[in-house]
Protein backbone atom coordinates (compact mmCIF):
# COMPACT_ATOMS: atom_id res chain seq x y z
CA UNK A 1 0.00 0.00 0.00
CA UNK A 2 1.31 3.45 -0.87
CA UNK A 3 1.58 6.30 1.61
CA UNK A 4 -1.20 8.14 -0.23
CA UNK A 5 -3.54 5.17 -0.01
CA UNK A 6 -2.73 4.75 3.69
CA UNK A 7 -3.54 8.41 4.36
CA UNK A 8 -6.75 8.19 2.34
CA UNK A 9 -7.88 5.00 4.12
CA UNK A 10 -7.23 6.57 7.53
CA UNK A 11 -9.21 9.70 6.58
CA UNK A 12 -12.11 7.65 5.22
CA UNK A 13 -12.10 5.55 8.41
CA UNK A 14 -12.99 8.80 10.21
CA UNK A 15 -16.01 9.15 7.88
CA UNK A 16 -14.70 12.50 6.63
CA UNK A 17 -14.69 13.84 3.11
CA UNK A 18 -11.41 15.29 1.97
CA UNK A 19 -12.74 18.83 2.34
CA UNK A 20 -14.23 18.19 5.79
CA UNK A 21 -11.00 16.66 7.02
CA UNK A 22 -8.86 19.50 5.68
CA UNK A 23 -11.18 22.19 7.03
CA UNK A 24 -11.17 20.62 10.52
CA UNK A 25 -7.38 20.42 10.60
CA UNK A 26 -6.40 23.58 8.73
CA UNK A 27 -4.96 21.73 5.74
CA UNK A 28 -5.11 22.68 2.06
CA UNK A 29 -7.51 20.31 0.22
CA UNK A 30 -5.63 20.59 -3.08
CA UNK A 31 -2.31 19.60 -1.52
CA UNK A 32 -3.93 16.88 0.60
CA UNK A 33 -5.55 15.43 -2.52
CA UNK A 34 -2.13 15.29 -4.19
CA UNK A 35 -0.75 13.41 -1.17
CA UNK A 36 -3.63 10.90 -1.27
CA UNK A 37 -3.10 10.35 -5.00
CA UNK A 38 0.68 9.98 -4.56
CA UNK A 39 1.28 12.98 -6.81
CA UNK A 40 3.26 14.67 -4.01
CA UNK A 41 5.63 12.91 -1.63
CA UNK A 42 5.02 13.22 2.11
CA UNK A 43 6.97 15.98 3.84
CA UNK A 44 10.41 15.28 5.29
CA UNK A 45 9.61 17.35 8.36
CA UNK A 46 8.93 15.05 11.33
CA UNK A 47 6.75 17.66 13.08
CA UNK A 48 4.45 17.91 10.07
CA UNK A 49 4.22 14.13 9.80
CA UNK A 50 3.48 13.90 13.53
CA UNK A 51 0.71 16.50 13.13
CA UNK A 52 -0.77 14.51 10.26
CA UNK A 53 -0.60 11.28 12.27
CA UNK A 54 -2.48 12.96 15.13
CA UNK A 55 -5.07 14.37 12.70
CA UNK A 56 -5.57 10.86 11.36
CA UNK A 57 -6.17 9.55 14.87
CA UNK A 58 -2.99 7.53 15.30
CA UNK A 59 -1.88 7.10 18.92
CA UNK A 60 1.66 8.36 19.48
CA UNK A 61 4.30 5.60 19.50
CA UNK A 62 1.74 2.94 18.50
CA UNK A 63 2.44 0.38 15.78
CA UNK A 64 0.09 2.33 13.50
CA UNK A 65 2.04 5.56 14.21
CA UNK A 66 5.35 3.83 13.47
CA UNK A 67 3.96 2.23 10.30
CA UNK A 68 2.75 5.67 9.16
CA UNK A 69 6.20 7.22 9.75
CA UNK A 70 7.97 4.28 8.07
CA UNK A 71 5.65 4.42 5.07
CA UNK A 72 6.36 8.16 4.69
CA UNK A 73 10.10 7.48 4.58
CA UNK A 74 9.74 4.54 2.23
CA UNK A 75 7.56 6.52 -0.18
CA UNK A 76 10.35 9.12 -0.38
CA UNK A 77 12.76 6.33 -1.28
CA UNK A 78 14.43 6.20 2.14
CA UNK A 79 15.07 3.26 4.42
CA UNK A 80 13.56 4.01 7.85
CA UNK A 81 16.10 5.38 10.34
CA UNK A 82 15.49 2.57 12.83
CA UNK A 83 16.63 0.06 10.21
CA UNK A 84 19.67 2.13 9.21
CA UNK A 85 20.78 2.53 12.82
CA UNK A 86 20.41 -1.17 13.70
CA UNK A 87 23.65 -2.88 12.63
CA UNK A 88 22.26 -6.40 13.12
CA UNK A 89 19.17 -5.69 11.05
CA UNK A 90 21.14 -3.76 8.43
CA UNK A 91 23.41 -6.77 7.96
CA UNK A 92 20.33 -8.86 7.09
CA UNK A 93 18.98 -6.33 4.60
CA UNK A 94 20.74 -7.86 1.54
CA UNK A 95 18.92 -11.18 2.09
CA UNK A 96 15.62 -9.32 2.31
CA UNK A 97 16.36 -7.31 -0.84
CA UNK A 98 17.33 -10.44 -2.77
CA UNK A 99 14.02 -11.98 -1.75
CA UNK A 100 12.07 -8.92 -2.83
CA UNK A 101 13.84 -8.93 -6.19
CA UNK A 102 12.59 -12.44 -6.79
CA UNK A 103 15.53 -14.60 -5.76
CA UNK A 104 14.14 -17.89 -4.56
CA UNK A 105 14.85 -18.87 -0.98
CA UNK A 106 14.38 -22.33 0.42
CA UNK A 107 12.03 -22.78 3.35
CA UNK A 108 15.07 -23.26 5.58
CA UNK A 109 16.69 -20.02 4.34
CA UNK A 110 13.45 -18.11 4.87
CA UNK A 111 13.03 -19.53 8.38
CA UNK A 112 16.65 -18.60 9.13
CA UNK A 113 16.07 -15.08 7.85
CA UNK A 114 12.95 -14.65 9.99
CA UNK A 115 14.81 -15.94 13.05
CA UNK A 116 17.68 -13.50 12.43
CA UNK A 117 15.30 -10.55 12.08
CA UNK A 118 13.57 -11.53 15.32
CA UNK A 119 16.93 -11.91 17.07
CA UNK A 120 17.97 -8.47 15.85
CA UNK A 121 14.95 -6.96 17.59
CA UNK A 122 15.04 -9.05 20.76
CA UNK A 123 16.88 -7.41 23.64
CA UNK A 124 19.93 -9.35 24.77
CA UNK A 125 19.18 -11.56 27.72
CA UNK A 126 21.51 -10.98 30.65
Amino acid sequence: MSFGQLVKDLRIAQCKTLRQFCQEHGLDPSNWSKIERDVNHPPRDEETLAKWARCLGLPSSSDAWNDFMDQAQISRGNIPREVMSDEKLLAKLPVFLRTVRGAELTVEQLDDFIAKVRDAHTPDKA
